[in-house]
């Protein structure tokens, strides 16, 4: 089973490289796989891959799932 999650592009690196946020941690990853990227994209993002670009409503949804999932798993710990 893989997890790809989605991550907005905050600058645009040489060699198809590009940097990207996932709740205020920054990463550098390849954007090789992507045309015509833009800073404020969303892509998902799947060991240092952007697979795809995501519409920026599903990324803010589907972001705000994965908070409401690791906060119920959190609060479910003894």
């Amino acid at each position: 089973m893989c997890l790809a999650i989605p991550a907005e592009v905050t600058k645009l690196l040489p060699d198809a490289m590009a940097v990207v946020t996932i709740d205020g941690v920054s990463k550098e990853i390849s954007v090789a796989l992507i045309e015509d990227l833009a800073v404020g994209d969303y892509v998902i993002l799947h060991v240092g891959y952007a697979l795809a670009k995501i519409d920026p409503e599903e990324a803010r949804r589907t972001l705000e799932l994965l908070r409401e999932l690791s906060a119920e798993a959190q609060g479910a710990m003894p």
